[in-house]
């Protein structure tokens, strides 16, 4: 007879098993591990921060549990605009897909990126329904934007996905990336999100002249 999921919650607690032990052993009596939420403010691994300094390349960023850009290169800078200067909810992607004119303008096909990811958000928030810091965001971008008041009642969700984004830059105008989203080891609210310069448009070359190459 197999342990329950409470006498296993029980063992592991009187063990003093880390995240990971824990999980092991839930599924040496095969049950679901259970699923911690975390809550508070959420810092990225150096190892972490180290590789995105060194993606050269590709824009990447890395995301928490709410969406907010926790840690970013310099050519996610160099594309998407100077995260240092967004401070508190600003500094949230679904703000700044939908509250923020500048970064809205960036996205070439805008409707179908906000519409995914939006999708996609609901999908992660609805883990943490009730939580304060998310209904403080959704509140905040209902007052802000009428298309989230419209597409938010609808319930559509949506697996994060691997895709194309086409950025209308003012610099260089138009980029294309293929991007993709990565879970973090040990950390299951983050994610790093990498996009890599497509040949068309010569999205290289121009983000080479971005971040100040010949």
């Amino acid at each position: 007879m197999r342990p329950s999921a409470e006498v296993l919650s029980a063992l592991a607690r009187a063990l003093k098993l880390d995240a990971s032990e824990r999980r092991h052993l839930f599924l040496l009596n095969d049950r679901p591990p259970p699923e911690t939420l975390q809550s508070g403010p959420q810092v990225v691994p150096a190892p972490l921060v180290r590789m995105l300094d060194s993606m050269v390349g590709q824009p990447s960023y890395v995301v928490g549990r709410r969406w907010d850009v926790l840690a970013w290169n310099r050519a996610a800078v160099a594309v998407f605009g100077e995260y240092g200067r967004l401070h508190g909810d600003a500094r949230n992607t679904m703000h700044m897909v939908f509250a923020n004119p500048a970064h809205r303008r960036l996205l070439t096909d805008w409707e179908a990126v906000a519409r995914a990811s939006l999708a996609m958000f609901r999908a992660d928030s609805a883990r943490y329904a009730g939580d304060s810091d998310f209904e403080r965001l959704i509140a905040l971008l209902n007052a802000a934007s009428a298309e989230f008041r419209a597409w938010w009642p609808k319930h559509e969700v949506l697996q994060p996905l691997s895709g194309r984004k086409r950025i209308d830059h003012p610099k260089v105008k138009r980029m294309t990336f293929e991007y993709t989203s990565l879970a973090v080891a040990e950390q299951p609210d983050m994610k790093l999100v990498v996009f890599t310069p497509l040949a068309e448009d010569e999205t290289a070359k121009k983000l080479d002249r971005l971040l100040g190459g010949p």
